[in-house]
């Protein structure tokens, strides 16, 4: 039979500089602290104050960007009820990103609200300026600066659906310059990003897919991550001594009647390249309008190279290895098809 040694709790001291001197009222009571004495300690002039219900500051002045942080998050993970961790809940939307240290959103210092999200069941209200977002997904926590926060993606989307909700952009409090800048640093930072597809993901998951500014903006960034591939298969055909390309021409029937748009295109051996569809799409319906062209593609006898840009990344000679092969081998019966470029 084992047996483990309950682990001691911190002491007050220990705890209020792991959480910046910011503590709750089930915390103090957890280690003989009256409610009595930190009413007297929280009166006017006392060496306390209450930050929000249940939640105290053991200091006097007033309280770091920090501070207020932990605050709202301590008072939407407990409550104030319960001794424990911080798991029920993560801080999310523009605070979190100001956390990770965004550049394109305000520094933490101008930080005036804090969303805060919760599993679906908790009955909490908002208080100050913490405002209870609930969610039926699971909790998925980042330790920044000791703060449990949201990944990336649904940080961005959180932000991104509170200035829709409170018409940030129609008053033009959030112009489409920052939100462009918003979504491009979350998918290039070197460190604490999110890949486009967890994005475009969080963003269909917060139904923002259909408004417009944030539509134009996930285009603009698709199409730069679009370009971006389709350079570097520009690169590898140079490697691997192909031909150049037609990039983006429409293939139509002698009849008139259309086909599709492949990314690159071979006519004299009738290869397309088709690069990561969901660079293209973001519903869908246009998922499926791609799925198609490909499909009459491949019917009309074209051979059709599927590539990722995550292949091209990490598997570049795989990858034009494979187009040389592709074009050695050519296409099959391929029906004659007029070339036009767009």
């Amino acid at each position: 039979m084992s047996y483990r040694i309950p682990s001691q709790p911190l002491s007050l001291e220990e705890l209020a500089r792991r959480q910046q001197n910011v503590v709750t009222a089930s915390q103090l009571r957890a280690r003989g602290v009256p409610a009595r004495a930190v009413t007297e300690h929280c009166r006017r002039g006392g060496p306390w104050q209450r930050l929000l219900p249940r939640v105290y500051l053991l200091q006097d002045g007033d309280p770091t960007p920090e501070q207020r942080m932990w605050a709202a998050l301590l008072y939407a993970a407990q409550d104030g009820r319960g001794e424990g961790g911080r798991e029920g809940a993560v801080i999310t939307g523009a605070a979190a990103l100001a956390l990770y240290g965004f550049a394109s959103v305000p520094r933490l210092p101008a930080v005036t609200g804090v969303e805060v999200l919760v599993p679906r069941q908790r009955r909490l209200k908002d208080a100050g300026p913490v405002r209870i977002l609930r969610t039926g997904r699971e909790l998925v926590a980042r330790s920044v600066h000791g703060l449990a926060c949201a990944p990336v993606a649904r940080a961005v989307a959180d932000a991104v659906r509170e200035w829709t909700d409170t018409g940030a952009f129609e008053s033009g409090a959030v112009r489409p310059a920052l939100l462009r800048a918003m979504l491009r640093e979350a998918v290039t930072r070197t460190e604490g990003g999110c890949a486009l597809r967890e994005l475009v993901a969080e963003l269909g998951e917060a139904r923002l897919l259909t408004e417009p500014r944030v539509r134009a903006a996930l285009d603009e960034l698709l199409a730069m991550e679009r370009e971006s591939v389709l350079a570097r298969i520009g690169e590898l055909v140079d490697e691997w001594l192909l031909p150049v390309p037609l990039v983006g021409p429409e293939l139509r029937m002698r009849g008139g009647t259309y086909v599709a748009v492949p990314d690159l295109y071979w006519p004299e051996v009738g290869v397309a390249v088709a690069v990561d569809s969901d660079l293209r799409c973001v519903s869908e319906g246009e998922a499926a309008w791609v799925r198609g062209e490909q499909h009459r593609m491949e019917y009309l006898g074209v051979r059709v190279v599927y590539v990722s840009g995550a292949r091209v990344a990490a598997e570049p000679d795989e990858v034009g290895g494979e187009l040389r092969e592709a074009f050695r081998a050519g296409g099959a019966d391929v029906v004659e098809l007029v070339v036009t470029d767009r």
